[in-house]
C-alpha cells in the first residue's frame, strides 16, 4: 500500500464526517459511529504494510559501494553509480537511506583527511571541561606553527562535515569535486600549515528527560465517570499524535534535544591576522548578520566570492549588495562552484601574500572594488 493510497483513504473519511456533522442527532450516532471505526484500525500495523524498515547498513561495504582509484562511488558487484531510486513509490525510504549512506561518507571523509592528508583531530573548546559538550577539527602538524602561512577551510551549512563541499558531488560524481582534499593537498605542497573546521558540528543530541505529566485523575473533585472519560479522550489523542510522530520520522525511537558547544568570536583576531578570504557562492548577507561598518569595510578588502554563474571563470557578477567582490566560479551549478573555482582561489591567496608583503592589495580585489564604487 503506497503513502498516497493512505492519504486517499483518510480524506474522504474526514469528508464524510464534516458533513454528517452538520445533521441532526441521527447524523451524530453515524459520526460516533465513523469515529468507533477509526478507533479499531491498527494504525502501527498499516504503517509497517506501508514501507519497510529503516534499517540500513553501516558500512561501505553494507551498501556493497566502494571508491574506485578515480576516487568514484562504485557498485561493487556491476559497477553502477548510485541509484537513489532503490525502491520504485517510496520516496522517504529512499532519501532515509542516502542520508545513512552520507553519515558513512561522513566517516569515510574523516579517515582520508587523517590518513591521506595527514592531519590530526583535535578536540575543541581544547579547554572543555570533561561533562562539557565538545567538537572537533582537523589540523597539520604546523598549523600553530608555520611562520609563513595558514590556510582554513570552512564548509557551507546543511549536511557537510569538516573536509567535504557537497556530499552529493561525493556520492554522485567524485572525491575531488565534493572534497577539500584537493586544496589540502595543494595547500600542503605550497607550504601552508592547514586547519580544517567543521562548523555544522556545533551541539550534541542527547536524549531528552522524560517530564511525568500528573494525571487529571490525581488531584480533581469531578465525578469518577467523567474523569475517566476525559482520561480516554487523552489516552486517544496521545495514540494519535505518537502515530503521527513515528509515521512522519519512523527513524526518531527518542525525542532528542541539542546541547550547543561553546563558540568564541574574535572580530579583531581576524582583521589583523586574516590576508584574504575566498567565499564560493556563500549565502551570507551583511546586513541580516548585522556586520558593522568596519566588517563591511574589511570584507571589500579582503574577501572575493565566487558565485554560480553562466559567465567565463573570474568575470565580474554585479551585485546588490557593496559586501565584497563577486566573480564567475565558471558554473551556474552551486555545489561545483568551490571546485571549478580552485585554481582562481589559490592565485588570489598568492596575489594577497604579495601584496601583503608589499604593503598593497591584490589586483583583482582593488579592481573590483573600484567597480562597485563607481557603480554605487
Amino acid at each position: 500500500m503506497s503513502i498516497s493510497l493512505i492519504s486517499l483513504i483518510f480524506l474522504p473519511i474526514w469528508i464524510n464526517m464534516a458533513q454528517i456533522q452538520q445533521g441532526g442527532p441521527d447524523e451524530k450516532e453515524k459520526t460516533t459511529a465513523l469515529k468507533d471505526l477509526l478507533s479499531r484500525i491498527d494504525l502501527d500495523e498499516l504503517m509497517k504494510k506501508d514501507e519497510p524498515p529503516l534499517d540500513f547498513p553501516d558500512t561501505l561495504e553494507g551498501f556493497e559501494y566502494a571508491f574506485n582509484e578515480r576516487g568514484q562511488l562504485r557498485h561493487i558487484k556491476t559497477g553502477e553509480p548510485f541509484v537513489f531510486n532503490y525502491r520504485e513509490d517510496l520516496h522517504r525510504w529512499n532519501q532515509k537511506r542516502y542520508e545513512a549512506l552520507g553519515e558513512i561518507i561522513t566517516k569515510y571523509v574523516y579517515d582520508l583527511l587523517e590518513k591521506d592528508c595527514n592531519l590530526k583531530k583535535i578536540s575543541i573548546p581544547v579547554d572543555a571541561t570533561e561533562s562539557e559538550p565538545k567538537s572537533f577539527i582537523f589540523m597539520s602538524e604546523d598549523a600553530l606553527t608555520n611562520p609563513q602561512k595558514l590556510m582554513v577551510l570552512i564548509h557551507g551549512s546543511g549536511v557537510v562535515r569538516a573536509g567535504q563541499w557537497a556530499r552529493r558531488l561525493i556520492i554522485n560524481e567524485d572525491l575531488d569535486s565534493g572534497t577539500q582534499i584537493p586544496f589540502i593537498k595543494r595547500a600542503v605542497d605550497e607550504g601552508y600549515g592547514v586547519i580544517v573546521l567543521n562548523p555544522n558540528e556545533n551541539y550534541i543530541e542527547v536524549e531528552k528527560p522524560k517530564i511525568h505529566v500528573q494525571s487529571s485523575s490525581d488531584s480533581s473533585d469531578e465525578p469518577a465517570e467523567k474523569r475517566e472519560r476525559k482520561d480516554k479522550v487523552s489516552k486517544e489523542t496521545k495514540k494519535r499524535r505518537d502515530f503521527y510522530e513515528k509515521y512522519r520520522n519512523p527513524q526518531k525511537e527518542k525525542e532528542m534535544m541539542h546541547l550547543y558547544i561553546r563558540m568564541i568570536q574574535r572580530e579583531a583576531d581576524v582583521k589583523s591576522k586574516v590576508t584574504a578570504v575566498a567565499l564560493t557562492d556563500s549565502v551570507h548577507n551583511v546586513w541580516h548578520q548585522e556586520a558593522g561598518k568596519t566588517i563591511r569595510e574589511w570584507m571589500r578588502e579582503n574577501c572575493c566570492n565566487w558565485v554560480s554563474s553562466s559567465e567565463p571563470l573570474d568575470t565580474s557578477v554585479e551585485s546588490m549588495l557593496p559586501d565584497c567582490p563577486r566573480v564567475s566560479a565558471g558554473t551556474d551549478r552551486h555545489e561545483l562552484t568551490s571546485w571549478k573555482s580552485f585554481p582562481s582561489i589559490f592565485k588570489f591567496f598568492n596575489e594577497a601574500a604579495e601584496a601583503k608583503s608589499s604593503s598593497q592589495k591584490p589586483a583583482l580585489t582593488r579592481r573590483s572594488h573600484r567597480i562597485k564604487h563607481e557603480e554605487l
